[in-house]
């Protein structure tokens, strides 16, 4: 049976755990990453030390898993010690996020303090995205066999073109540099200990549609 994947992104808006990350200046950045063949960005800029962040806490309790702008991701030290523990890869360093404020949005509720936090990013895998499975729309097809850098318009589903995959459990797959992808052992580690402010959405049925109305995306 051929592996499954899945799209990790943040919790929903308003649910329980839906907390906000605003970066505390300075804030220091560097390019982002760029394609080795063909030179073309496949990154966000990112974050460089010192890490301060505000926190705010739009739902009734911490997520263990937030997304900061770009491709900044912050996970709870309960998340990064069992990811470590596990011996799960993909993601690139754990360092500690100074926590500078915290707010709550919720009115007449108790602020508890945040749990710690620390900075970490996906690496990019040499999974490629399968332009001749997935139910993609792309005005032209990719220039680059490399990156296999597209314009996506629409995506109702998609598949990784088999043998490219090197068994990261977390990864940035080539021609989806902007979606983070995640294996069947990744989902299992989640559901397993019941980590929290993330949804996982198996690949085949994932939908991305920018022209939809909000309330049939």
């Amino acid at each position: 049976m051929s592996e499954r994947f899945f799209v990790l992104e943040e919790g929903e808006s308003g649910s329980r755990y839906d907390t906000e990350v605003d970066t505390v200046e300075p804030i220091n950045r560097e390019d982002g990453a760029r394609c080795p063949r063909c030179g073309v960005g496949v990154g966000m800029r990112t974050w460089l030390p010192p890490y301060r962040c505000d926190l705010v806490l739009h739902g009734e309790a911490w997520g263990d898993f937030l997304q900061g702008s770009g491709d900044d991701l912050l996970v709870s030290e309960r998340f990064a010690r069992a990811f470590q523990e596990e011996g799960l890869t993909g993601l690139e360093g754990f360092h500690p996020v100074e926590v500078r404020r915290v707010r709550g949005k919720r009115r007449n509720s108790t602020l508890s303090t945040p749990p710690p936090y620390l900075f970490t990013k996906a690496c990019f895998g040499r999974g490629a995205l399968d332009l001749t499975r997935g139910r993609l729309r792309f005005p032209a097809p990719p220039t680059c066999p490399e990156c296999l850098s597209v314009h996506l318009d629409t995506i109702h589903g998609f598949s990784l073109e088999p043998g490219t995959w090197r068994r990261e459990d977390i990864f940035r797959p080539r021609g989806l540099h902007g979606w983070l992808t995640v294996s069947e052992r990744f989902a299992r580690f989640v559901a397993r200990h019941g980590f929290t402010n993330l949804r996982l959405t198996p690949s085949e049925e994932y939908l991305w549609d920018p022209t939809a109305p909000a309330d049939s995306a």
